[in-house]
């Protein structure tokens, strides 16, 4: 073989095997997003009573809530900080800090004191961690995604970025599954209770965040196998690397960073409803001041598990259907149905279980369709060069307008609608109808080259 055929096979074999591109951008994923929920269900089911001083139930949960969105908050700069080290060191050992970080926040959530110990520190320590949860998340995601589009096939790079989003909802079934095995060994007192037992409060809680340390071990095994993507070893040897990310992609490519935020805006607001927000509203009580469903706490994470299925479902059908349709044409449409979901919670909701069932299996279903293309889509904004740091702040700082408040604000709207849904689904509605602006104004980025020369054009029309 000549020597230039041989440096053609070479620049055209993958850096890693399709296998490791797989596990490694999925198995990263779901330890995080599996880290992230036990959090988001504990701050329902456990940390009210546990880490807030007594009083109105409701302030309480809002209280909860409100720590849960702080990690919001630390996922920009997150992204900054990992994004600047996955482009200038290299994408493995960005993600491996990341792991770690995630990993060990998590696992020191399950031994803090609580409020009954040691009073306001206890909620002082749970901000802090839930901040380097946040953090690391913010370094996770854009590094597994850019694993499994850098090293995608040509016209399959949308159907390979759908491996770390559904990271999504396995992360979602083996989180709440665990609690849900935990919560049926420790059932509560009061068969016709929605709170868990008195040990489910006292140790069982804890055992969701110490098993987290299980799976980091089985994660790192993985990452630590990976060889850098063709395309950053490239940019590396032709000198091509950024000494400062961050400036280049805010100076070259700030058109991009908006609208890959408002891309994510309606995915983010219809996730954290369909679970956070979805779970307290699905166990209050039918005669509570703020009447939820009712659903003893067990039934309704099963039901909950159901529709995270379709989520999972749709989100590996969705990689194919994008990269044959477009990514623009397929979120068009499906923004466009969960603009009209929004607008269908209170007949849905008022249905009895089959209503309560066919949105959860609706919303999450829509959820898998708009999740599963923003795996390749943030990426192919961005060249080789930047590309951590800005996929990773786009998908971030929609975290901050999308997810932090969404529980939050779906809560304070479903109080002041007195029990109603009614306003939530407005609320989705309205975010739905900004990302559907944004993919409007935009162009289809499908048959961008991967390489560090960078775009050859806006994404913006």
């Amino acid at each position: 073989m000549s020597s230039s055929s041989a440096a053609t096979a070479a620049a055209a074999a993958p850096a890693n095997p399709r296998s490791r591109v797989v596990l490694a951008s999925l198995i990263g994923t779901t330890i995080e997003f599996y880290d992230f929920y036990v959090y988001a269900t504990a701050a329902v089911l456990v940390f009210p009573y546990l880490f807030f001083p007594a009083g109105d139930p409701t302030t309480a949960l809002l209280a909860s809530f409100a720590v849960f969105g702080a990690a919001m908050v630390a996922r920009p700069l997150g992204a900054v900080f990992f994004g600047h080290l996955g482009d200038r060191v290299g994408r493995k050992a960005t993600l491996v800090g990341a792991l770690l970080t995630m990993g060990i926040a998590t696992f020191l959530i399950g031994v803090l004191p609580t409020y009954a110990a040691v009073g306001w520190f206890a909620p002082l320590l749970l901000v802090i961690l839930r901040l380097a949860q946040g953090f690391a998340l913010g370094g996770e995601w854009s590094g597994a995604a850019l694993v499994a589009t850098e090293n995608a096939p040509k016209g399959k790079r949308a159907w390979y970025g759908t491996f770390p989003q559904l990271g999504a909802p396995i992360g979602f079934i083996i989180a709440n599954g665990l609690f849900l095995i935990i919560a049926a060994l420790l059932p509560s007192d009061d068969s016709n209770s929605a709170l868990p037992s008195t040990e489910f409060l006292e140790w069982g809680w804890r055992i969701p965040f110490l098993f987290s340390a299980v799976m980091v071990i089985v994660g790192l095994w993985v990452r630590l196998r990976l060889v850098e993507s063709t395309a950053f070893a490239n940019a590396s040897k032709r000198g091509k690397l950024q000494r400062l990310p961050l400036a280049s992609v805010f100076k070259s490519y700030w058109k991009e960073l908006i609208l890959g935020t408002f891309f994510m805006l309606a995915t983010y607001v219809l996730f954290y409803l369909m679970t956070t927000f979805s779970l307290g509203y699905g166990t209050k009580p039918g005669d509570a001041p703020v009447p939820g469903l009712g659903y003893a706490y067990n039934t309704f994470v099963l039901m909950l598990i159901g529709g995270v299925v379709f989520f999972g479902i749709f989100t590996m059908l969705s990689g194919p259907w994008a990269d044959r349709w477009g990514r623009r044409k397929t979120l068009i449409w499906v923004t466009s149905a969960i603009i009209v979901f929004g607008l269908l919670w209170v007949p849905l909701l008022s249905a009895g279980f089959a209503g309560v069932m066919g949105w959860l299996i609706i919303g999450f279903a829509l959820m898998g369709m708009t999740f599963g293309p923003m795996g390749a889509l943030l990426p192919e904004l961005f060249p080789t060069n930047v590309r951590y740091t800005g996929s990773g702040i786009s998908y971030n700082v929609s975290s901050i307008l999308g997810a932090a408040v969404a529980p939050f604000i779906g809560t304070a709207l479903w109080g002041a609608g007195g029990g109603s849904p009614f306003w939530v689904g407005v609320y989705l509605s309205v975010m739905g109808v900004l990302t559907l602006v944004a993919l409007l104004v935009s162009k289809e980025t499908r048959d961008v080259d991967f390489d560090e020369a960078g775009l050859e054009s806006s994404a913006v029309l």
